[in-house]
Parts: C-alpha cells; structure tokens; sequence
C-alpha cells in the first residue's frame, strides 16, 4: 500500500464516524476514493439520488479512473460599473458615490464605482480620496487636464471592468436610485436609456433642450426619446461594435447615432430630472454651442454621407481614453 493511501485510509477513519463504515484495507483504490467522497452511498444511506443539476459523467471508454460527479452551480452574477464624469462637483459628489454603492449592493455582488475627475479646480479631488479611505471598490480616475465632457466620458468607459456600465453626471440631477429600473429592464437588450418625465430647468434651458433634441434625432436618425438624458446602462459588449471620439457634449449624439447604426437593442424608462443643487451647467454658453454645432456637421458628414467605419480598429477598445 503506498503512503498516499494510506493517508486517504486514515482520513476515511474520521470520515467514517459521519458517514458510516469507511473501506476496508486492501480496497482498490478506486473503491477507497468511494468510499471517503460518499459515492457509493445511495438513497438507502439517506443520500439523495442524482438528478438533472447533480448528474453522473459515464467512465472514459478504457474503463480506468473514477467515475465524476458534475455539479451545476448557479449562473454568475453579472457585474456592474457604476461611473460619473465630476468638474466642479465636490458639492454633490460624495452623495452620489455613497447612494451609487448602496445601489450598487443590492442589484449585484460584483460591481465597482467610479469617478473620473476631469482636472476640476475645486475641491472635488480631495473630497475623492477620502472617499477612497471608505469606500473600497471606488476608483477614481483623475486627468492631469481638463479633456472636456466627452473625453471624460470616454475614460469612464474605457475604465470600466463591469458586463454592464451605468453612467449619469455627478451633479446629482438625477437620482441613482433610479438605476433599479434600467437594470430591470436589461435582459434583452443592449442599451437601457433613460428619458426625462419632466425637466427640471431654467425655461430657457428647456426650451433650447427641446429645440436641439428634434433637431439631432432629425438630424441622426435617433431611436430614442431623450438623447440629452445622461442617464444609461449599457452592455460592455457594444463597445465591440462602436468606437467613440468626441470630447465634448456631442459625445451623447455619437453614442447614440452609433448604437443605432450597429442595430443594437434598446429600452427606454422614464426617470426623473431635479434641479441644480450645486454648480452650474458647462454646456449652455454661445462659443461652446457654437463649436457642437460645427463639430455636429462634421460627425453627420462622416457618419451619414462618407459612411466612415464606426467600430474600434482591429484589437483595438471601443471607448478609447
């Protein structure tokens, strides 16, 4: 008898006093291995009989080894990212982190947070790292320059580890707690977007909002409610199948024409808008719509006219920082 059965023989002795006689010596290995695992115990011995998630692999074809036992465990959760673009935020931010980890928990095991600080000037830097003291799974990325809201956008994404990535801005006129409703509804789909009940903006804002929604969903071809809603999850894997590019706020326009050149699935849950509790917009100012507006000719021409590819190079990632 070799040393490793002999060390199996003694184990089984323990084994034996909870589940019964263990094997006698000289036993065949195979019939010493039954023995400690419990395999030749059967409903008799109070041991259930296997079933559809509990079933027995046939030995190989030359009749050698020890028959296997094939156990199904449940399906692996799927993981979420949690990401906010912040500049001039640090009045909101941390809310919106600790309500995103609470979220977070308990729609998945396996989730992350993440910040990305675009170079913002206030105190929003200083605010993160003592978040990080408390909060593990946050993650902050941190641009050495200001790369605009796109560019922020595109580092979040390219950041994110998650199967699925939600994304909303950081200055909490949306409530995260809303992301239960868009993950309710991802089963079938690709891209779960929200669209707004009602606008919580100054009517000047609402009305240019509105007058630049149906002129880019015109415009693009959009197949959603609300392109200005920054309010989204999204499969990880369309970011096989798109590449995005701008670094300003066109990048919402973008993300969408793309998505839906690609023929990716999408729902749509309305959400609520609240006011401005801290900051101000980064959009609403003439030389900045000036500039979207000649940018926005520039991604029609190339997506609708020069039919240039949308999805990332060869080997390469869809949301490149």
């Amino acid at each position: 008898m070799t040393d490793l059965e002999r060390c199996i023989l003694a184990a089984a002795a323990v084994a034996s006093k909870h589940l019964g006689p263990g094997p006698a010596p000289g036993s065949s290995r195979t019939a010493i291995v039954r023995a400690l695992t419990g395999l030749h115990r059967g409903p008799e011995h109070g041991f259930p009989r296997a079933g559809p998630e509990r079933s027995r692999v046939p030995p190989r074809a030359n009749g050698g080894g020890v028959s296997r036992i094939m156990v199904k465990g449940p399906p692996r959760a799927e993981s979420l990212s949690i990401f906010f673009p912040a500049y001039n935020d640090w009045g909101t931010i941390a809310s919106m982190v600790v309500l995103a980890t609470r979220v977070a928990e308990a729609l998945t095991d396996d989730h992350e947070v993440i910040v990305v600080n675009d170079a913002s000037p206030d105190h929003t830097g200083a605010i993160l790292e003592s978040l990080q003291r408390r909060y593990p799974r946050l993650r902050v990325v941190t641009h050495e320059r200001n790369r605009g809201y796109g560019g922020a956008l595109r580092s979040g994404f390219a950041a994110a580890r998650g199967d699925w990535i939600f994304y909303t801005d950081g200055d909490a006129q949306y409530d995260v707690r809303e992301l239960e409703r868009l993950w309710a509804e991802r089963g079938a789909v690709d891209l779960v977007n929200g669209y707004k009940i009602h606008r919580s903006d100054p009517w000047y804002r609402a009305v240019i909002g509105r007058a630049y929604h149906h002129f880019v969903k015109a415009l693009f071809r959009l197949p959603v409610r609300d392109v200005d809603c920054d309010f989204r999850l999204i499969r990880r894997t369309v970011f096989d199948r798109i590449r995005l590019l701008e670094d300003s706020g066109l990048i919402c326009v973008e993300l969408m024409a793309k998505v839906g050149l690609a023929g990716c699935r999408i729902a749509q849950v309305p959400v609520h808008h609240y006011h401005r509790m801290h900051g101000r917009s980064q959009f609403f100012n003439v030389p900045r719509v000036l500039r979207v507006l000649v940018n926005m000719v520039g991604l029609w021409w190339r997506l609708f006219v020069r039919h240039e590819p949308i999805g990332p190079p060869a080997g390469g990632a869809g949301s490149s920082s």
